[in-house]
């Protein structure tokens, strides 16, 4: 028997220590939506995705314009030229792949322009939410972005302007 009400007091204690916990939530698409260096960031990375992207297609074009005019003489043309045309088209679509690589790969020009630019600022808001859950004692703060699944969230545990205040951004002002 004293084992059992032994046994019910823990459980107890530490349900009524679990429901003690403070929680909080934050929308992080929101809070760098929120800051302007990290739109001017996002915008600059859009640019040069959009130019890299162009300058790749234009190889590609080109290399099926070399293609084309390829079928159009292989009758005429002699064994050891259709070898050559063909080696080029090969280099010229190897030399585009890989600069496509090199642009977009994991650790591309893209990813690297991105931890630059970006990372920074994204450490910069996770400190704060970090020192603000901290000062504010809550034992976990989720992030309602992206894959994490929110069925209901108080608004009184929304923590956003908080977070943006802390980093010296006022909604509104951009």
């Amino acid at each position: 028997m004293k084992k059992f009400v032994l046994t019910a007091a823990i459980v107890s204690f530490t349900l009524i220590g679990a429901f003690a916990q403070k929680y909080a939530y934050i929308d992080s698409e929101y809070l760098l939506s929120n800051i302007p260096s990290y739109v001017e960031a996002q915008a600059e990375l859009d640019r040069l995705s959009v130019e890299w992207q162009k300058e790749i297609e234009a190889k590609f074009k080109k290399i099926d314009e070399m293609y084309k005019k390829y079928q159009q003489d292989v009758v005429v043309l002699p064994e050891e030229t259709k070898q050559k045309r063909q080696q080029e088209i090969i280099n010229a679509e190897k030399e585009a792949k890989e600069l496509q690589k090199k642009r977009f790969g994991t650790d591309g020009d893209l990813y690297k322009k991105r931890e630059e630019l970006v990372k920074p600022i994204q450490d910069r808001v996770f400190t704060a939410i970090e020192e603000y859950a901290r000062e504010k004692a809550f034992a976990f703060v989720f992030d309602k972005a992206g894959d994490m699944t929110i069925v209901y969230a108080d608004a009184k545990f929304d923590i956003n302007d908080d977070i943006l205040l802390k980093l010296g951004v006022v909604v509104g002002e951009k």
